[in-house]
């Protein structure tokens, strides 16, 4: 291990420019890296779903001096509703009894928000971004890695790091196809948009029947609901890149005898012009890196929306690959470091989705509902988080981070 402080600026590409490709550019300018960040879609992405920082992720943020403002736009989710058929109430619990989260310790905002915050940060910075284009093939020689671009320019890096995400194509091409490294948890789902037309705030609202779960999402007091439809079945009958008319007909075939707010949510499915459908799946991998390439965020760990620690992982992973790619003159040294640090805690996270989330949020069986129900009214009764929530808040600060402070050449 060696202080690279004063070397030679290194090259760095990174594929992806949503959380992890931002963040990780951040910090390698910041230790004086020469990086350019490429990205398929023509500018960033703003809208989606809200996202939760917690933990260790909430460290990162505020040694980026954004905390503050990642406060200002927290969305405050201040109930989730769970619902019967009739629309009544089976329970009306805080977001913070299912998940563990601490009032200090969790920041939610729309997913558009912090990639904004990211991508001014570096933009206002030497960061250079390439969008509209992505990469078309990578050689490794041991040295180097040569690029060809989809828009046909090639380019030579020092290091090339994978930022784009569970179906990854910088993981495609280092590492092969997705299917050895994609743990399917048997879900799949459906997200879009849809008027406010019942005025619901701040607030989530959930029915559930086996094997089927609806529910619309307020953010705020916003004119727009976010509205999801997830379905269990052993075999996932899409891809994420399949066609939307396939998707749209399955889903409504899936739901066409479920009751509740299901039926009008099918409706609305129906029209929206922003659906969004994938399987609910986890990326496991041996290995992060090959050679000269290496991978984070969902490329390299993705632990399902189940979790609810995608982005903080993201943010912890591209902070320590950042300050371990910085202490070390070989890549290969800094990508062993990397993940000798923060496997354990991504491995602990992705676990979080294996434990009672699924079944919490999306019961499979009768027996699975009935089980939810129960919990729910137990804890409605006794005000105390479900069993699981002690545990995953252990995990989303299961890692006290390595200070790199040193290593800033500002």
């Amino acid at each position: 291990m060696s202080d690279v402080k004063g070397a030679k600026s290194r090259s760095v590409l990174i594929s992806g420019a949503s959380v992890a490709g931002p963040a990780l550019a951040y910090w390698l300018d910041r230790y004086g890296f020469d990086v350019t960040v490429v990205e398929r879609a023509p500018t960033i992405r703003s809208g989606g779903y809200p996202i939760d920082l917690r933990g260790t992720a909430i460290d990162v943020v505020e040694r980026m001096g954004v905390l503050p403002e990642l406060r200002s736009a927290h969305i405050d989710t201040r109930r989730l509703r769970f619902i019967d058929a009739d629309g009544n109430a089976i329970a009306t619990i805080m977001p913070e009894d299912l998940t563990g989260g601490a009032t200090r310790r969790h920041v939610e905002l729309p997913r558009g928000e912090l990639t904004s915050v990211l991508y001014q940060l570096t933009r206002d910075r030497r960061v250079r971004y390439l969008f509209n284009d992505s990469i078309e093939a990578l050689q490794d020689d041991g040295v180097g890695v040569e690029v060809r671009f989809r828009s046909g320019s090639e380019q030579r890096f020092d290091i090339v790091i994978g930022a784009d995400g569970m179906h990854s194509n910088t993981r495609a091409l280092a590492f092969g196809p997705e299917g050895p490294f994609s743990r399917y948890l048997g879900f799949c789902f459906n997200l879009f948009s849809l008027p406010n037309d019942a005025g619901f705030s701040h607030e989530a609202v959930i029915y559930a029947e086996p094997g089927r779960t609806a529910g619309v999402y307020a953010v705020g007091d916003s004119p727009t609901l976010l509205a999801f439809l997830n379905f269990a079945t052993d075999e996932p009958p899409f891809h994420s890149n399949t066609d939307v008319d396939r998707q749209r007909q399955r889903t409504a075939e899936m739901f066409r005898h479920c009751g509740g707010i299901s039926g009008r949510l099918v409706e609305a499915m129906q029209r929206a012009d922003d659906l969004f459908f994938d399987t609910v799946s986890q990326i496991h991998m041996p290995r992060w890196s090959s050679g000269r390439v290496a991978l984070i965020g969902d490329a390299a760990h993705a632990p399902s929306f189940l979790s609810g620690q995608g982005t903080s992982l993201a943010l912890v992973g591209a902070y320590v690959l950042a300050g371990e790619l910085a202490t070390h003159t070989d890549p290969v040294d800094a990508f062993a470091a990397y993940e000798r640090i923060a496997r354990p805690f991504m491995e602990a996270n992705q676990a979080l989705a294996l434990r009672e989330g699924g079944s919490l949020l999306m019961p499979r069986t009768q027996e699975e509902l009935d089980a939810r129900n129960a919990a729910l009214a137990a804890m409605m009764a006794s005000g105390k988080a479900v069993a699981h929530a002690e545990h995953s808040s252990a995990a989303h600060n299961a890692l006290n981070l390595p200070n790199y402070g040193h290593l800033v050449r500002e």
